[in-house]
């Protein structure tokens, strides 16, 4: 079975430079593959009612797509690449080949999906250029991965092109026998993470139809979002809410405030800035812990299929629509009451928590749940 493994890694301040330069470049990258296809549609697409006798019309030239874009990295690494607006130089060749070409990857899929949509048919909104803060994330192959060394609770990594050890904390073990695909290296508020990508034999793959429903091993989950409750079993049950975001949401705004009224490019608004990042970080580990301890709450009551409701998110947290009366005044419509449901949805997330629940079902066997045995569980949704 694959699993994902995140840990804190502590470069030292030489690599923390060079794995900045490394995301600048994986930025840029990709906003440079991003723009071309952009330039491609307003370049190549003309009117209805254009003619070729009396209008002029462009050069046409190929559709860029995956592979073509990435034809240019060898080119581009030729020499170094001066950016126009800032006039900073970038060396290509610092960063590793796959990262690069896992960048153009990302651009094709963020295309792809805007324009054909994915495997659903649901289209994504169009792709947006990246700055600083929203590109964070680089894919480093498992072949440019070295273990160098593991000592009670540190693993000692080392990539390509990168200089010396790195050191991540292992704050749980690593699985027996385990396989290395590949790592994600995020760079957020309080550091860096590697999210380790790794193939655990000890977990078989899990196969639902395996699985008969009954009455006596099946739960059904509700989403009761009452005052304290967060769920609610068929086993006449409720599990806590946790409310990060109502707990915090003081104090976050009145960071926000003090950031807001500073000047723009301060040191005292980045400090601040920082210190919101951190407050959403905590907010956002919090939520995620919960989700994670009500899973495992809900995967040991040794139940083999879970049901709950097939919840339309996005309609739930939706402002309401307008009224207007004859003469176009707008009438009261209750979203005043509706924004703080909104909020309340919002802060619940059972979005991430029904995805989470999945992943413990999935992998129950090779989970230590003390003195209770845990089976595959397939999670079904009912409209």
């Amino acid at each position: 079975m694959l699993l994902n493994y995140q840990y804190r890694v502590y470069p030292n301040t030489s690599q923390k430079l060079e794995l900045n330069t490394w995301l600048r470049i994986c930025q840029y990258w990709y906003n440079k593959q991003l723009g071309d296809r952009f330039d491609w549609w307003e370049n190549n697409c003309n009117s209805i009612n254009a003619c070729p006798l009396v209008c002029s019309l462009p050069q046409l030239r190929d559709n860029p797509d995956f592979y073509s874009q990435k034809k240019q990295l060898p080119i581009i690494k030729e020499d170094l690449l001066k950016v126009g607006y800032s006039g900073e130089l970038l060396d290509f060749t610092r960063v590793p080949s796959q990262t690069l070409q896992d960048v153009s990857k990302r651009v094709d899929l963020a295309f792809s999906r805007f324009i054909k949509g994915d495997s659903n048919g649901n289209r994504s909104g169009k792709p947006r250029f990246k700055n600083a803060a929203r590109y964070r994330t680089m894919r480093i192959e498992g072949q440019a991965i070295t273990i160098e060394c593991v000592e009670k609770d540190w693993l000692f990594l080392s990539f390509s092109k990168l200089k010396g050890w790195v050191k991540v904390r292992l704050h749980r073990s690593l699985p027996n026998g385990f396989v290395l695909k590949n790592a994600l290296l995020t760079k957020k508020a309080d550091g860096w993470y590697i999210t380790i990508w790794l193939e655990d034999p000890n977990v078989p793959v899990f196969t639902p139809d395996d699985v008969i429903p009954t009455w006596g091993n099946t739960l059904g989950l509700d989403a009761v979002l009452h005052e304290d409750d967060y769920l609610a079993t068929s086993e006449n049950t409720k599990l806590p809410a946790l409310k990060s975001f109502r707990k915090s949401e003081k104090r976050l705004a009145k960071v926000s405030n003090r950031k807001s009224a500073n000047k723009k490019g301060s040191k005292s608004r980045r400090k601040l800035a920082k210190r919101e990042a951190r407050e959403h970080q905590r907010i956002a580990r919090a939520r995620k812990d919960h989700a994670f301890k009500t899973a495992y709450a809900v995967v040991r009551t040794n139940k083999k299929v879970f049901i709950h409701e097939d919840l339309n998110l996005k309609a739930l947290s939706r402002r309401n629509k307008a009224k207007q009366d004859e003469n176009g005044k707008y009438l009261p419509n209750g979203q005043s009451s509706k924004s703080g449901l909104n909020k309340s949805w919002n802060d619940a997330a059972f979005g991430q928590f029904f995805t989470i629940l999945e992943y413990i079902a999935g992998k129950a066997p090779g989970v230590d749940n003390g003195s209770k045995t845990c089976v595959h569980v397939p999670i079904t949704c009912i409209p």
